[in-house]
């Protein structure tokens, strides 16, 4: 892969599935246009695969959803450049679409009632006079905003408190019908979930309502037809997401438990609640081991099916969709049942009867649609054929041990030919993240330029037990950096890699670990290239949007143990020539943790650069302007071949 091959990503996103009807949206980067393209598509479910058929064709849909009754098709239309994300509608028979909302910010997904009519959606509403709801009054021209809280903004979304989600009903089927407002903006609300009788809605909140600042949610629930307000129904032991509500009254959702600030590296689980509307809040059984099953919320809401809950789990690198069977309590990972993602990674899925549907990821593919009805499952789409055509590179499953005897597990994409190849260490972000199973664009472009490029877990990453993530709780830049160089080491022990060519790189904890290793190990590197890293814990505790916490949750409170785990306090040790690079819009790193450092090399005579984007925020190579992400890669390949040849 090249990285005008980027215009070859087409990425399925979710999957909706009603009896012989299967849908999902295909995304696709357009160097051209320099936007994203999207559009909804069918998947024959035929005994033997058939094309999937274009079912839409706006510039950019996205998230289909079926009404109950297999009638309709919900989902999410941009209709013009610039233009936001609105709720539309159309017969799954075919039709035009119609567009069921025009509200200033767009809208979130829909959640169909049990009626197959109304169509409950999270939509962020703007202060009056506040982004661009005032003709002829700019940002430049608008009031200015006040604060009472540590969470005032969010990276690629911007100010919150001025615009905060509430929550909609409004009956689609009606031309006539205007969204009913449920929530007054107070409060922030997410994941709506219908009760099987469609009088409620569940949503997530922050405790009391957000009274004070708080990492802490609980599950309210609220009427649907705006006659009452949000009640607390349950309470968590720490963060909820995606509640689903069970035929007989229970609730099932996502959780993590932990106190005050103490949210990072915490496995979540799934939960079970008695649902008592009106009643006394009620609180949940955690039904998989908190130590060994880490549920990933990101691939959509647990899915009850005859037998138990299906739920996907991260494993060591891959995204399995696993089985939580009935009557389970603290059920360890080895009592979960496979069911799909074994070396892939699914992003989304969904089940109708005995039918399972899934986007699984693999190493040559961003995505494709599988099914499962018995114990084969049957890929029924190649969205990735044109990008296989331009050559994947092989990725390796490595292992190597730590210098304390800790395992540490990891892969290596190798380019063509013999070498030995410079190689390339590449850290990834989080810290609570992980390399794995799944299609890696970044690894391809690197390996087709020529370099072998090792990616790590060390100790901090997901996927290998709480107490794996955790261990670089206060400890910072110690077993963690232990654990990157002993992967190293493991791929340098090939005469394939070439151990006098080696460069560093990251971004965001693989920025804050390459600064850092550049410091304390750069006589190993030939060069480095940080990107979007946090390299002061101090000021990120007040310039990052989520540094309030995360600085103290992952360092301590103490201001010196913060300093001795920052990158920055280390730059004097750096002479290896250096890249700082960032985006001018970044509020999870701002934009100051990449002055500091750049600055703090250059007056230490360090060959630094300083390569800003503008535009862009912390998500610049996954999901930045198509142009500026073909830029970067075109610069991280002149860097390296600057210093590694």
């Amino acid at each position: 892969m090249r990285p005008d091959d980027l215009a070859l990503l087409h990425t399925p996103g979710t999957v909706a599935l009603h009896g012989d009807l299967l849908l999902t949206d295909v995304a696709r980067p357009d160097l051209t246009a320099n936007a994203y393209r999207s559009a909804l598509w069918r998947v024959p479910l035929t005994d033997t695969p058939e094309s999937p058929r274009r079912l839409t064709f706006g510039t950019r849909d996205s998230a289909p959803r079926i009404s109950p009754d297999g009638e309709w098709v919900a989902f999410l239309r941009v209709a013009e450049e610039g233009g936001k994300p609105q709720l539309h509608v159309m017969p799954t028979s075919g039709g035009e679409a119609r567009a069921v909302t025009a509200l200033p910010l767009g809208t979130e997904a829909a959640v169909w009632a049990p009626d197959s009519r109304r169509i409950a959606f999270v939509a962020r509403i703007p202060e009056e006079g506040r982004y661009g709801t005032e003709e002829g009054v700019t940002a430049a021209k608008e009031a200015p905003r006040r604060f009472t809280g540590f969470q005032y903004r969010f990276d690629n979304i911007g100010f919150i408190s001025d615009r905060r989600p509430r929550l909609f009903v409004v009956d689609a089927l009606d031309f006539d019908a205007e969204p009913v407002q449920l929530t007054d903006g107070t409060t922030r609300v997410s994941s709506p979930a219908w009760t099987p009788d469609g009088t409620h809605l569940l949503v997530v909140s922050d405790r009391d309502l957000d009274v004070w600042d708080t990492l802490h949610e609980d599950l309210y629930a609220i009427p649907a037809d705006g006659s009452g307000a949000l009640t607390l129904a349950v309470r968590s032991n720490g963060a909820v997401e995606h509640p689903v509500v069970l035929p007989d009254g229970d609730v099932l959702y996502y959780g993590a438990e932990f106190e005050g600030i103490h949210a990072v590296a915490r496995n979540s689980g799934l939960f079970r609640a008695p649902l008592r509307i009106g009643g006394e809040p009620t609180t949940g059984t955690r039904l998989t081991d908190t130590e060994t099953v880490d549920c990933e919320s990101g691939s959509g809401a647990p899915v009850p099916v005859p037998g138990g809950v299906l739920v996907v789990v991260r494993v060591r690198g891959a995204n399995e969709l696993r089985l939580v069977p009935d009557g389970a309590e603290n059920a360890v990972l080895d009592e979960l049942k496979p069911v799909l993602g074994e070396r892939g990674v699914v992003n989304a899925f969904t089940a109708d009867g005995s039918r399972i549907a899934a986007v699984v990821s693999t190493v040559d593919s961003p995505g494709e649609v599988v099914t499962l009805e018995t114990e084969n499952p049957l890929v029924r789409t190649d969205f990735a054929a044109e990008l296989r055509a331009t050559g994947v590179r092989e990725t390796i499953e490595i292992t190597g041990t730590a210098p304390d005897g800790y395992p540490v597990h990891g892969w290596l994409v190798l380019p063509e030919g013999e070498g030995p190849h410079p190689v390339l260490l590449n850290v990834h972000g989080g810290p609570f993240r992980y390399y794995g199973w799944g299609f890696f664009d970044e690894a391809q472009v690197y390996a087709e330029a020529g370099y072998a490029v090792v990616l790590p877990n060390p100790r901090g990453s997901a996927g290998y037990g709480e107490k794996h993530g955790r261990a670089i709780i206060g400890a910072m830049g110690t077993v963690d950096a232990d654990d990157v160089l002993a992967l190293l080491d493991a791929a340098l022990e090939r005469p394939d890699c070439d151990a006098d060519r080696v460069g560093v790189m990251g971004g965001s904890y693989g920025g804050f670990m390459t600064s850092w290793l550049a410091a304390h190990h750069g006589e190993r590197f030939k060069a480095a290239w940080s990107e979007r890293a946090v390299n002061a814990w101090d000021s990120f505790t007040g310039s990052s949007d989520i540094g309030w916490y995360f600085a103290e949750a992952y360092c301590g409170a103490d201001l010196e143990a913060q300093r001795q785990q920052s990158p920055l306090y280390h730059a004097d040790k750096v002479t290896i020539p250096f890249a700082v690079v960032h985006s001018e819009e970044d509020w999870r790193c701002p934009i100051e943790q990449a002055q500091r450092q750049f600055v703090a090399l250059r007056r230490n005579g360090v060959a630094a650069e300083f390569l800003l984007f503008p535009g862009e925020g912390h998500e610049l190579s996954r999901s930045g302007l198509p142009l500026h992400r073909k830029q970067r890669f075109d610069a991280v390949l002149e860097w390296w071949s600057r210093h590694l040849g």
